[in-house]
């Protein structure tokens, strides 16, 4: 067997995170090897709703989720293509007076972050968006959040990557990773041999295996969101849109087809899920009810994918609690797209000893340690 790959940093897992941070690494200087077992944005990064939205995260998120958007804004310069990434604006629909006070109490928590948040009361809703079902009796507005297209976006963080000097190792499954006392030896099927003094598990709903082999036991569980796109319709929707509460979520594309997603589907084996019969007929019904042009509408396509679930829905992003050299970055819950950008920024910060900019600690992995 050939001698191992020498470089500074490994990479496993080609998702947004994982192919943005080797971005920063080597427009940093640093040589860095990304693996995929698939191709890059294949999984959850590529097969989601692509919703690039900040409001409705957790207020500790926000620091995060603001300088992901300044990146986001830096699209078409970063990676060459806007992704069709589009500032829409991010609808979050209330439809009882209680979603209508949690609106407003999150509108109040997260006035500090910057998100301009517009409450908006049943008048006012229907004068702005007529096509919005009477079940909703309000709304909040983020002016500037929007959505972009998913299976176009990750894979260029990979393609920039690769132009900036990092090493993209498509169709590459780990089969081995151990450390020598003094850097990480990483084994693929291909037979390809990597070794490096920092290794960063971006591996999404798979992460939880690797962390454990090095001490990290972490309660990461897997879901299968349930998704489908309707046949080309005249143009209506004008934001993204979410509800208060969860459910459903939609937005139209330039083509006029609606992306919908809402519920859980189920896996077929570890790489592939389906959405399920029921779950789809729950987003069409949701769909009539919230926006009454969807009725009577085709879905031309379903589909899932599998993401990763901590208990308390925040991710774990950092140093491993035992073992030096290791960084964490997994478990978004399918609210990585719009943060990923700025994760892989923060890991690249590690791996270079540079002072991050964001406040961290609130994702440590450490939360889910055994206090001694």
């Amino acid at each position: 067997m050939s001698a191992p790959l020498e470089t500074e940093a490994i990479i496993i897992g080609g998702g947004i995170v994982g192919a943005s941070a080797a971005l920063w690494l080597a427009r940093r200087g640093r040589s860095v090897a990304l693996l995929e077992r698939d191709f890059c944005g294949s999984h959850s990064s590529g097969v989601n709703y692509g919703g690039v939205r900040r409001q409705g995260r957790p207020l500790n998120q926000l620091p995060l989720s603001q300088r992901a958007h300044e990146i986001w804004g830096e699209l078409p310069a970063l990676l060459g293509i806007d992704g069709e990434y589009r500032r829409s604006g991010h609808l979050k629909l209330a439809r009882s007076a209680e979603d209508m006070r949690a609106l407003e109490h999150y509108a109040q928590g997260s006035e500090p972050f910057g998100l301009g948040l517009q409450l908006l009361d049943r008048r006012e809703l229907r004068r702005r968006f007529g096509w919005v079902g009477d079940v909703a009796v309000g709304a909040s507005l983020c002016p500037e959040d929007g959505h972009a297209n998913p299976r176009l976006v990750g894979p260029a963080f990979a393609q920039a990557a690769r132009r900036a000097g990092a090493r993209v190792h498509e169709q590459a499954e780990v089969t081995e990773v151990e450390h020598d006392g003094a850097a990480f030896v990483v084994r693929c099927a291909n037979g390809l041999q990597v070794r490096a003094p920092w290794l960063l598990n971006c591996a999404g709903a798979w992460a939880g295996a690797l962390a454990a082999q090095f001490g990290d036991s972490v309660p990461l569980t897997s879901g299968h969101p349930a998704m489908l796109v309707t046949e080309p319709l005249p143009l209506v929707m004008d934001v993204s849109t979410g509800v208060e509460g969860g459910g459903i979520y939609a937005r139209q594309v330039a083509r006029g087809n609606c992306v919908l997603g809402g519920g859980q589907g189920f896996a077929l084996d570890p790489a592939r899920a389906r959405p399920g019969q029921g779950a789809v007929l729950d987003i069409l019904r949701h769909a009539a009810e919230l926006y009454p042009f969807l009725a009577g509408a085709h879905a031309i396509r379903t589909w899932s994918g599998t993401e990763g679930y901590l208990p308390d829905r925040q991710p774990v992003i950092g140093p491993s609690c035992r073992q030096p050299g290791l960084l964490h970055a997994f478990g978004f819950a399918g609210a990585g797209f719009q943060i990923g950008p700025a994760v892989g920024e923060v890991l690249a910060d590690w791996v270079c000893d540079s002072p991050t900019r964001q406040p961290m600690d609130a994702f440590s992995i450490r939360r889910f340690q055994p206090t001694p």
